[in-house]
């Protein structure tokens, strides 16, 4: 079968490998109907040194299910699945918490350890049953794209506003205008904010977060970028932040934009060993969390709301390649042509 692999920054290959296949008795076998690039994958596409063996790629994917081991009981041959970016055993005492990425017997996709990465033909799924989630449709229903994103970013944004106590009346402000940062516009709008303040610089992310629900746009950065806040929300800064950046300036910002009491949701993969600003965050008792999303415990309440129109966070995805096009899919993601891409294999 044919995969994605990356070797080095700026290496990104599509190769033959051996079958994915059954391993062992609670995996699943799918095949990919759809993939897609995540704005994580550019920090190896970035920064990736060599070491002498490649990274498989990919962890979103949406497939239909074509072999299951002997003790898979939830899903069955013939199921189209949303394949979060986490597996995980959906039975210990985290999973029951709805923390499945915090999984005593789970990891994550496209991360190594004999786990395979979604920008392929075909994938093994490990522990079957607490992982995949069945969706009734077909693997070529126009929903698709947005029923994509239930594997990572709309999962992700909403897990954005949920740490940072999104809420009806609250003043929100949302850092980063990638595919996550549009997606927790969406997850702010839907939990019933009242201000959505969408912080980015490309006119195209922005007028599609308008589309979304934003009501301010901020596209000044540093301390302009608070003043401007502080301007927009009458001196005081927002009750909620969605960092969806993960550098040391955006969580700075973060902290700055947040009013007294305020609280920040992080879930952007940090590129910094300390949080910036610690003292103003004690002395103004702002809550800081967030962390890898736990999708799969999220896609029970959100699925409804795609199924049914409500919101369309498929429109994050502006290029569709197959899978020869993966290269170039994540150079014009590195680039800022493109939000995010598909693929389709």
């Amino acid at each position: 079968m044919r995969a994605t692999i990356m070797y080095q920054a700026g290496d990104v290959r599509v190769e033959n490998v051996p079958d994915a296949r059954i391993r062992d008795p609670g995996d699943a076998l799918i095949r990919v109907t759809r993939a897609c690039i995540c704005g994580s994958d550019l920090w190896p596409y970035r920064l990736k040194q060599p070491d002498g063996s490649g990274q498989a790629m990919g962890h979103e994917a949406i497939g239909v299910v074509e072999a299951i081991g002997r003790d898979v009981r939830r899903v069955k041959v013939g199921d189209v699945v949303v394949m979060p970016f986490a597996f995980s055993d959906g039975s210990c005492a985290f999973c029951h918490e709805g923390l499945h990425t915090s999984c005593v017997h789970g990891g994550f996709f496209g991360s190594g350890g004999g786990v395979g990465g979604a920008q392929a033909e075909a994938l093994r799924i490990p522990q079957a049953d607490g992982t995949l989630y069945a969706i009734p449709v077909g693997a070529d229903d126009a929903l698709m794209p947005s029923l994509l994103t239930l594997s990572d970013v709309m999962g992700t944004g909403h897990h954005a506003a949920v740490a940072a106590r999104v809420g009806k009346g609250r003043k929100v402000a949302v850092i980063g205008d990638g595919a996550v940062g549009l997606c927790g516009v969406i997850a702010a709008q839907r939990l019933g904010a009242e201000q959505i303040i969408i912080m980015g610089r490309h006119p195209d992310r922005l007028e599609l977060a308008q589309r979304f629900g934003a009501t301010d746009v901020v596209s000044e950065r540093g301390r302009d970028a608070t003043e401007r806040v502080r301007e927009l929300t009458g001196g005081f800064g927002v009750h909620s932040v969605l960092e969806c950046v993960g550098t040391d300036q955006a969580m700075a910002t973060s902290v700055a934009i947040a009013r007294a009491g305020g609280a920040v949701g992080r879930v952007g993969v940090p590129h910094y060993d300390v949080i910036p600003q610690a003292q103003p965050m004690f002395f103004r008792n702002i809550i800081v969390g967030g962390g890898p999303a736990p999708v799969r415990a999220y896609i029970e309440e959100l699925l409804p709301d795609v199924l049914e129109g409500r919101i369309e966070p498929g429109l994050v995805f502006d290029r569709t390649v197959s899978l020869d096009g993966v290269p170039d899919g994540y150079r014009a993601m590195d680039a800022r042509e493109s939000i995010k891409v598909m693929v389709k294999p």
